[in-house]
């Protein structure tokens, strides 16, 4: 898949972008059976895209065997139905790696996660995902959040580097990313692809509609498809009743609960598979998992987020 395909099928949002979790088996192995399972409901469930191995799917925990195994999978999973962009990381050289990993799972593009540790100029963050981008065949999104924050000016650069198709904006900047959106858009010809990659997008995703980003990682997806499906559609179709009440009933309590734990990005979603009746285990080091008291009010937001959707029928 060329950069130009993979930016023809993710332009059109057709349904939310889904980011698996990656299973771990009782003994804390990669769970590989479980984890066909779950990306094949997200992809029979309406998933435009399968973004494996990324933040939810906790790539800092995986070893590079398993990270190659589990993009493997997801591509046999989704049997060429959506595309399967890999997650890729850490300084350069392993960067590139993992890149290749992905390429050789079978994986249609790839999301370029933060560089490791270290704080770097526009000049060095340039060269890193320049060279991430030659790395490999396939198309890049660069995520920008922590310390991997850009200029305008560099997005352009990225923007006319060959192979880079796109910016994901974990950094929740607004003005930033209307300035960048703008000068992008006089500056380099051709269609670039902007997703709004904060935890819980949606619950800023009319903002970011409204500066040029439509595109949208859904980590409730996850666990709570027809939810995530029923709120893409009414932001689709204009229908801000049912976005309101989704977002006041649902999709803020979840945000509330989130920012009571470190990690909880993750560690709620994953506990939100489960509570949904897939066996998914828990997350790995240094993460750590959500209390007692947290799952059984995840539990309630997700029983009134479904009495919502019946609500609106």
């Amino acid at each position: 898949m060329t950069p130009a395909d993979l930016a023809a099928r993710l332009g059109i949002p057709s349904g939310p972008l889904f980011f698996p979790v990656t299973a771990y088996g009782p003994d804390g192995a990669v769970d590989l059976d479980t984890y066909r399972a779950h990306v094949r409901r997200g992809v029979e469930a309406g998933a435009a895209a399968v973004f494996a191995c990324c933040g939810t799917g906790e790539f800092h925990a995986l070893t590079p065997e398993e990270f190659e195994a589990c993009v493997r999978a997801a591509v046999e999973a989704t049997e060429g139905r959506v595309p399967v962009v890999a997650g890729t990381g850490y300084g350069t050289a392993l960067a590139v790696r993992y890149a290749r990993l992905a390429e050789a799972a079978g994986a249609d593009g790839l999301l370029a996660l933060p560089p490791y540790l270290v704080i770097a100029g526009q000049e060095g963050l340039l060269r890193h995902y320049r060279e991430v981008a030659a790395g490999t065949a396939l198309p890049v999104i660069v995520y920008q959040r922590d310390n991997a924050v850009f200029t305008p000016e560099t997005v352009v650069e990225l923007a006319r580097t060959q192979g880079i198709v796109g910016l994901k904006d974990g950094l929740g900047d607004l003005d930033l990313m209307q300035r960048i959106v703008s000068v992008v858009r006089s500056e380099v010809p051709g269609d670039f692809l902007y997703f709004n990659g904060l935890p819980t997008a949606e619950q800023t995703q009319l903002a970011y509609r409204a500066v040029g980003v439509p595109l949208y990682s859904s980590a409730v997806f996850c666990f709570a498809p027809e939810i995530a499906l029923a709120f893409h559609g009414a932001l689709e179709s204009g229908d801000r009743a049912t976005v309101d009440r989704l977002l006041d009933g649902f999709y803020r309590p979840f945000v509330e609960l989130r920012a009571q734990g470190r990690g909880y990005a993750v560690a709620l979603v994953k506990a939100g598979v489960r509570l949904r009746g897939l066996d998914v285990g828990e997350v790995r080091p240094p993460l750590h998992e959500p209390t007692e008291d947290h799952v059984k009010r995840l539990a309630q937001i997700i029983e009134r987020g479904y009495a919502l959707l019946e609500e609106g029928k």
